[in-house]
């Protein structure tokens, strides 16, 4: 029984190959269509994913400046240390003594010249806070008691940019969700009056099939075959299409990295993320094959 259902389902695939194979040109114009449309929504999709890898940690992990005053004791900075460690928000923090900022200063291009000139430190001891990803308010309560300490001379906490950055990201997903539903939606209707012609063409071959005693479902078995083969096909187009375009925008990212001496690329489609596309590819052919057959096939009946 099984095996008979194996062999009856790989007739109906094979016989549904050649029938694509059939008709290249139009296939080919088809799939080249239905992959563009989904490689739009697929395409911002990895750019949002790649921004947010790139911003992720600074994101997910706020950081603070706390700037002392000038010419802090060891039992200050010991203070501050253990005021810290008992900070629940705060993950970890790093001292920063004016001594090494300089440095650090004079390592950047174009500043040991005018650094070399200076009569003396003016850069302040700094501790660097990583801080929970909490909402904004808390953490500016956190800032605002910090700046209370005595020994503290300024705290920076510049939330604006990570909240900007935020809206912009959630704009994104956004556009993603837009784009993918109308692409979507162009995609099913393809398919469903690709499905229609087919069945027109096939009324002759489909009245005689139901004479003899053929189910609804063997009918609409090949045709539905036919929109899952051809919209998952549809998917490895879209997938080449953005690999292609990452390829080439890495390319031009090579010189901006050289710039800022840096490590500027774009990652391509995880292994999750390309079976999603292939999967929901092959599932939007399947949907706009479902639906044509089952708008037109009970329309047409034995004479």
């Amino acid at each position: 029984m099984i095996r008979a259902w194996i062999a009856q389902h790989a007739f109906v695939l094979l016989l549904t190959l050649k029938r694509l194979i059939s008709t290249p040109m139009t296939s080919l114009l088809s799939i080249i269509v239905m992959g563009i449309a989904l490689s739009l929504p697929t395409g911002v999709y990895i750019l949002m994913k790649n921004i947010e890898s790139a911003t992720g940690q600074a994101i997910n992990l706020p950081q603070m400046s706390l700037f002392l005053k000038h010419n802090p004791t060891p039992q200050d900075l010991s203070g501050i240390r253990q005021r810290l460690e008992e900070e629940p928000h705060i993950i970890r923090f790093q001292f920063v003594s004016k001594e090494a900022a300089l440095f650090q200063l004079q390592q950047n291009n174009g500043l040991p010249e005018i650094t070399a000139h200076l009569s003396q430190n003016p850069l302040p001891d700094a501790f660097i806070l990583h801080t929970q990803a909490n909402s904004s308010e808390s953490l500016e309560q956190l800032r605002q008691a910090m700046q209370e300490w005595p020994e503290v001379e300024q705290v920076q906490f510049d939330s604006v940019w990570i909240e900007r950055l935020n809206e912009l990201l959630k704009l994104g997903r956004f556009i993603v969700l837009m784009l993918a539903i109308l692409l979507s939606s162009a995609i099913i209707a393809i398919m469903f009056n690709t499905i229609r012609l087919q069945i027109l063409t096939q009324q002759d071959e489909i009245e005689i099939s139901k004479l003899i005693g053929a189910t609804d479902s063997f009918i609409r078995r090949p045709f539905l075959y036919f929109g899952a083969l051809q919209g998952f096909v549809s998917g490895v187009a879209a997938w080449i299409f953005i690999a292609f375009f990452i390829e080439r925008l890495n390319e031009e990212l090579i010189g901006l990295a050289r710039l800022y001496q840096t490590d500027i690329h774009l990652q391509y489609l995880s292994i999750d993320d390309s079976l999603s596309l292939l999967f929901f590819s092959a599932w939007l052919g399947w949907l706009g094959a479902r639906l044509s057959v089952a708008n037109h096939l009970w329309k047409i009946e034995p004479r």
